[in-house]
């Protein structure tokens, strides 16, 4: 019987980890970080889908960047990214809460 439940708590996770989820966030990119491709990976290397929604960018790239962004992945995909964008060391406010099913 435990092993069942166990089971049945596993596929409901490996569901919740494959379902379709979209989050928004804001970002900061510090000027040390501007010649690397952080938002690029988190589509090539993660699979997200981001949406640019506002940014501040300076002209002359001495000042950090801020992006507001909205992403779109599983819900793998989307742990995933963030970890990657954690490990940066990169200041990030989540905007919402996840949207399972809403795109």
């Amino acid at each position: 019987m435990a092993i069942q439940n166990f089971n049945e708590f596993e596929a409901n996770s490996l569901i919740e980890a494959n379902r379709p989820t979209q989050t928004r966030i804001k970002i900061r990119i510090p000027k040390d970080f501007h010649q690397e491709p952080v938002i690029s990976r988190l589509v090539s290397q993660y699979g997200v889908t981001v949406n640019i929604t506002a940014a501040l960018l300076s002209a002359n790239a001495r000042d950090d960047g801020w992006f507001e962004l909205e992403l779109k992945a599983t819900g793998q995909q989307l742990q995933s990214a963030l970890t990657y964008l954690n490990e940066l060391d990169l200041e990030i406010w989540d905007q919402s809460t996840s949207e399972q099913d809403g795109w």
